[in-house]
């Protein structure tokens, strides 16, 4: 398993460096993932059979057509969701109110060792659901949460608390189900602290677009006087406000805008009254750099005009392609310093890739 994954990493290494050569960029920082037990997040289907139900994923077969594979053990996830399936399956088998029209199992873990399964129907639950849930939730340590169509049965949360460690620091976050964090704790960290390395402390502020639940955000602040951060999802705005509070942060500042949207308030092509209500005044922010986690699709034109005022730009990117046509762009006004490849997900072709750019 360890010369496998090795030789897949150089395969990614040489893969991104030749992609990326013509920027002239210094030598790639190359971030290791664990060979198996890397994944927080599982998603399987529950399979029925006259006599057994098990967990279950589906592949194409040479003719294009969906084959439901039986997943025993998933040996990517962490290792505590493969202790959990099998006690979990039986408990589920051996209870009729949990199995009839059981269509889906999600598991949600943790480093910090917090736990929520999401078992998800095709049919009403009811108190009688609920309370099986509940002894079911409370015999195994863990937390459920029941979904149907048009339903929602939380018995205690719909999230879980993460703790990761920065240079040394530990945070906490609040990562609520069905909503986006990083899938591979262990790379995340070390994606965090590259970030936090990137730049040195500064008595100037910092401006982060796509800022999720603060995941990048929370360490970022050590380094800033302080910092504005933008995200549309209500749900990540959130959780990202949640975690500020419970780790006793009082220089973030974060605004329910798109990227689209802050690039007009701070052009003032348009005010917001969503910047009003939160009592966010941009103009009173000294930025020097800004910090990008956009979407597969990348950032859109104007976005990217935006961010070639700043003097430094630190640019997480999900999808080398999308990266390298918005350094295209930004390559006109800055010049890469710092280029990291992260291994978020072995064994396949995924790459998670940071860049730091200052301005020419």
């Amino acid at each position: 398993m360890t010369s496998s994954y090795q030789q897949q990493l150089n395969d990614k290494v040489e893969r991104i460096s030749a992609q990326f050569n013509e920027f002239n960029p210094p030598e790639l920082e190359v971030f290791e993932s664990p060979a198996s037990g890397y994944r927080m997040r599982a998603e399987f289907r529950i399979w029925h059979t006259e006599n057994d139900m098990f967990y279950a994923m589906f592949e194409r077969n040479d003719d294009q057509q969906k084959q439901v594979v039986r997943v025993d053990t998933f040996d990517i996830a962490d290792q505590s969701i493969n202790d959990l399936m099998p006690v979990l399956l039986d408990a589920l088998k051996t209870t009729p109110q949990l199995s009839n029209r059981l269509f889906e199992a999600d598991f949600l873990a943790t480093l910090s060792g917090d736990m929520l399964v999401t078992l998800i129907y095709h049919r009403k639950l009811d108190e009688e659901w609920e309370a099986h849930a509940r002894a079911l939730a409370e015999r195994l340590n863990i937390k459920i949460y029941g979904r149907s169509r048009g339903q929602k049965v939380i018995l205690t949360d719909d999230y879980v608390v993460e703790k990761l460690t920065v240079n040394g620091q530990q945070y906490a976050y609040k990562q609520i189900e069905s909503s986006f964090t990083q899938p591979n704790a262990i790379v995340c960290q070390h994606m965090l602290e590259w970030a936090c390395n990137a730049v040195q402390p500064t008595t100037r502020d910092l401006l982060e677009l796509y800022c999720g639940n603060g995941n990048f955000t929370l360490p970022l602040s050590t380094r800033f006087n302080r910092v504005l951060a933008t995200e549309l999802a209500k749900s990540s705005v959130y959780a990202a406000q949640w975690n500020i509070e419970k780790n006793a942060v009082n220089n973030i500042q974060v605004a329910r805008l798109s990227a689209e949207e802050f690039t007009e308030a701070f052009n003032g092509d348009r005010e917001f009254r969503r910047l009003q209500e939160a009592e966010i005044d941009i103009s009173a922010y000294d930025f020097e750099t800004v910090f990008v986690d956009p979407p597969r699709a990348g950032i859109d034109a104007e976005t990217l005009k935006l961010l070639q005022r700043f003097e430094k730009i630190i640019y997480i990117s999900c999808n080398p392609d999308t990266l390298y046509d918005n350094l295209k762009t930004l390559t006109q006004t800055h010049k890469i310093v710092k280029f990291a490849l992260f291994d978020q997900f072995p064994f396949t072709h995924h790459v998670e890739s940071g860049v730091l750019l200052e301005k020419i």
